[in-house]
Formats: C-alpha cells, sequence, structure tokens
C-alpha cells in the first residue's frame, strides 16, 4: 500500500478574504464559521462564547478596563477576545470593576476564558477558509 503524502501548505500569502473569516470570527463568535459555511459549528461556538461570557457577567465578574499590571493585561487581552461581547458590556456597564464576591472570581474566568475560546475559533476558521487545515471526517 502506497505511503499517504502530505499536502505542501501554501507558501503565498492569504488573500483579503481569507482574513475574513478570522476579523468575524472575533468580532461575532462563530460568524467566521458561518462565513465558511459550517453553520452547526458556528452556533456552537456562538452559544458556548456567548453564555459563558454572560454568565460571567451574572456572577459579578470583573471586566478588565486597564493594564496597571502583568496579570491584568492578560486578562484584558482575553476579555477583548470577545469581541462585540466585551465592547457591549463596556458600552453598558454590565460586570464589575473589581471582585467583591466569591463567585465574580469565577465569573471573571469565565469571561477570559470565553474570550480565548473565541480567538482558537477565530483562528479555526481562518486556517479552514485558506486551506491551511482540512476538516476531519
Amino acid at each position: 500500500m502506497p505511503a499517504a503524502t502530505a499536502k505542501p501548505v501554501s507558501a503565498q500569502p492569504a488573500n483579503a478574504r481569507g482574513w475574513l473569516p478570522l476579523v468575524l470570527g472575533w468580532l461575532v463568535p462563530g460568524a467566521g464559521h458561518l462565513m465558511i459555511r459550517r453553520p452547526i459549528r458556528a452556533a456552537l461556538i456562538f452559544a458556548c462564547v456567548v453564555s459563558m461570557y454572560f454568565l460571567g457577567i451574572a456572577m459579578q465578574g470583573k471586566i478588565y478596563g486597564s493594564a496597571k499590571d502583568i496579570l491584568d493585561l492578560l486578562g484584558l487581552a482575553g476579555d477583548l477576545g470577545s469581541g462585540l461581547c466585551f465592547f457591549l458590556s463596556k458600552l453598558f456597564g454590565w460586570g464589575a470593576d473589581s471582585v467583591q464576591v466569591t463567585t465574580a472570581d469565577y465569573g471573571t474566568r469565565f469571561m477570559v476564558m470565553a474570550g480565548l475560546l473565541n480567538i482558537m475559533a477565530a483562528v479555526d476558521a481562518h486556517n479552514l477558509s485558506i486551506g491551511r487545515k482540512q476538516d476531519q471526517p
């Protein structure tokens, strides 16, 4: 039986259309996968990221707004990963400025993890759109 040969990844830079699923996927969770015609995956990503983020807000989690030290900077990067969820929460004043109750610490982690999950999903949509990654059957 002949050995399967791997397809070489193209060294050509991705065009602007290849970056669109990345940006849309970051801004609106699941939108990148929806754009590349993966509606079930898009719905699952949207449900997971949005529910984790708003569960964190319901637990009075801290929303990072500025970077006073390196840990705040990492928290801010995680929160920004949620895209519009982060901007809506800042706009409407949802979430807490500091941790005041025990559940708020868990809520803060929920929001940061939602952002990190969304970043991973947006990168996945980008990789699928440019052909760097193939869907598994």
